[in-house]
């Protein structure tokens, strides 16, 4: 397969290897084209991967959409969620009809509360299937070549069976699910939890503080997606506890260690300014906190991560607050 993977970032890059790996031809593209050309030119991407990363010659790099989508039989989304809409529109003319998509992004989007495939169908129009990956994949690690599994879900059960087996590899084993729902929602939420657990390790808290957080974390997570119809099973898979876990203790979780950062006392703004690499679940928890009182689904720790982002709430006050909630049964939907 032909596999244009849009965006140059960290996953990007990687998702690229991971094609090259099952065999087939994957080209990257990237919008900063001063910064793509030295990419394409070095095959190092400091900006997002470790310097000691080094792209494969056999990967085209390339800031012309029209020579990375011509011809191509897949499409990687791997941009930001609260970016995919204006990428993929400006890129729509240049889609090949009927060429499937993957969305990687774990948010969304600010201004509509839609989820990443709800966007790339908006913003591509109709006649394409919609595929999303997710699951505990750091980057980092699937470019080294290291062992990850991830699960892919779509509505189209042919299309998921068919790129299940085209991407899957020696060292990239992908599950197929049904659940495209709940495995989206998965991604989005967990970054919220991980900036929890992030704030409580940047306040100086132990183990366990942290598998407090996110074993309370999954409960909220699995109670907001089956308010909104997703199968609960799909929370305590490789999209929901996988993926959480892997994000809230690695070196590698980019929503950790901004947690991280703002537990120990830096602002938000200073933070943004400091990184050119995305923390999805910043904006995320805004829109699952407003979304959660429509659906009048109880989510205290997002609720928590909001304030202390955008109220101007300490982190230690926000953890007092949760601390003195009033005694509970505990119940984990």
């Amino acid at each position: 397969m032909k596999i244009a993977v849009i965006g140059n970032g960290a996953f990007g890059t990687a998702l690229a290897m991971v094609g090259l790996r099952a065999g087939h031809e994957p080209r990257i593209w990237g919008h900063d084209r001063e910064y793509t050309k030295e990419f394409a030119r070095s095959r190092r991407n400091p900006r997002y991967l470790d310097e000691s990363f080094e792209l494969a010659d056999e990967i085209l790099v390339s800031a012309d959409a029209q020579v990375v989508l011509e011809g191509v039989d897949l499409v990687i989304a791997a941009v930001p969620a609260q970016h995919a809409r204006s990428v993929l529109t400006d890129l729509r003319e240049q889609l090949p009809a009927g060429v499937p998509l993957i969305s990687t992004a774990k948010g969304l989007e600010q201004e509509t509360a839609l989820r990443p495939s709800q966007v790339l169908g908006e913003a591509v129009g109709g006649g394409h299937p919609v595929c999303v990956l997710s699951g505990p994949t750091h980057a980092e690690e699937i470019a080294a070549g290291l062992p990850a599994t991830a699960v892919l879900a779509s509505e189209d059960g042919e299309w998921l069976l068919r790129l299940q087996g085209e991407l899957s590899s020696a060292s990239f084993r992908i599950y197929r699910h049904d659940d495209l729902l709940g495995v989206e929602l998965c991604g989005a939420l967990k970054n919220v939890m991980a900036l929890a657990a992030g704030m409580g390790e940047g306040l100086g808290f132990g183990d366990n503080a942290k598998a407090a957080i996110l074993s309370r974390g999954i409960a909220e997570m699995a109670r907001y997606g089956m308010a909104e119809g997703a199968d609960q099973s799909s929370f305590f898979g490789l999209a929901g506890v996988g993926d959480l876990a892997a994000t809230a203790f690695s070196p590698h979780g980019r929503n950790r260690a901004f947690g991280v950062r703002i537990g120990r006392g830096e602002t938000l703004d200073e933070i943004l300014a400091s990184t050119p690499k995305v923390s999805e679940g910043v904006w995320t928890s805004r829109v699952v906190v407003g979304r959660a009182k429509e659906l009048g689904v109880e989510m205290p720790i997002s609720d928590a991560v909001c304030a202390v982002l955008f109220e101007g709430v300490s982190p230690a006050d926000a953890v007092s607050a949760l601390m003195e909630r009033d005694p509970k049964r505990e119940k984990v939907n």
